[in-house]
């Protein structure tokens, strides 16, 4: 996949670092769907463009927000590092970047997950978990987990959003709440079923 025309297209809206770590997580994301059999160039892509809107300042990605209509909840206006997910897309589709709901989809919901999460959404959710730019504590013990079971390593990563932001006395967003309830369930539900 060439993804020359995207690296272009967001290398000036981003700085070094979160390029750098676009590409990684662009290139952790092709490797899971091939090991997964997502499609691999959709991977690629919405690995690279995930974090689009990220280093854009609060008050310029307040103003798109307003332009392409984004109303925010309580919980999200008070979480601005949630934004980038939100505009990420609509930036996308409104500038006819991007048109395929997949990957919009998957852009929008890597930082917080959500009910019936497709392959590709999990796919980026884990990738920007599990990029090779990552260095905190665990990180090595989930990308091993990651090459044997992707709704595993998922779980672990809504468990470390959600104790982090806990621990801060942050807001949680309801999409990573809902979306962690809906993966313990189905988990008991199969273990039931084993046992």
């Amino acid at each position: 996949m060439n993804l020359t025309p995207y690296e272009n297209l967001i290398r000036p809206l981003l700085s070094d670092g979160r390029f750098y770590h676009s590409q990684c997580v662009s290139r952790r994301a092709g490797e899971l769907a091939k090991q997964y059999g997502a499609d691999q160039d959709k991977a690629e892509i919405a690995g690279i463009l995930h974090d689009i809107m990220k280093d854009i300042p609060k008050e310029k990605q307040r103003a798109l927000m307003r332009k392409y209509g984004i109303a925010l909840t309580p919980i999200e206006e008070n979480a601005p590092k949630l934004w980038h997910a939100m505009l990420g897309p609509a930036y996308l589709k409104n500038e006819k970047i991007i048109s395929d709901p997949e990957i919009l989809d998957a852009v929008r919901y890597h930082t917080t997950g959500r009910v019936g999460m497709t392959l590709l959404d999990q796919i980026i959710f884990v990738s920007d978990f599990i990029s090779d730019d990552r260095d905190y504590k665990g990180v090595e013990q989930l990308r091993k987990t990651a090459e044997k079971d992707l709704g595993e390593t998922l779980l672990e990563g809504m468990v470390f959003t959600i104790r982090e932001l806990s621990e801060m006395c942050a807001p949680i967003h309801p999409d990573t709440i809902s979306a962690y309830n809906e993966i313990v369930l189905n988990r008991m539900k199969k273990n039931k079923k084993k046992g």
